[in-house]
């Protein structure tokens, strides 16, 4: 399993990236990096200022599309029209 010791400052970012991102659940997290979500909420308090912290915590606390337990939807995921999409690793163009 991975710690946070282990993690380069692009996982580091990515991370975050995926803690403040509405849809991404903290099992996505766990699966792609092996932190539990206690894990990533010490991580977001380390890296981030503290009052950045708080805002998120705000926002993530009780949230029921952080854990996949508690959403409505079970297969697929919400995806915006205007999202690019992902091919080969590279952002096509629209």
């Amino acid at each position: 399993m991975t710690t946070k010791k282990e993690l380069n400052d692009i996982d580091k970012d990515r991370i975050i990236e995926m803690a403040w991102e509405d849809r991404t659940t903290f099992d996505a997290i766990l699966m792609q990096f092996g932190l539990k979500e206690q894990e990533v909420i010490d991580l977001m308090r380390t890296e981030m200022k503290a009052s950045s912290f708080r805002m998120w915590r705000e926002r993530v606390q009780g949230r029921k599309t952080k854990h996949e337990k508690l959403r409505d939807f079970r297969e697929g995921r919400f995806k915006c029209s205007m999202q690019r999409q992902i091919n080969n690793n590279k952002i096509s163009k629209r």
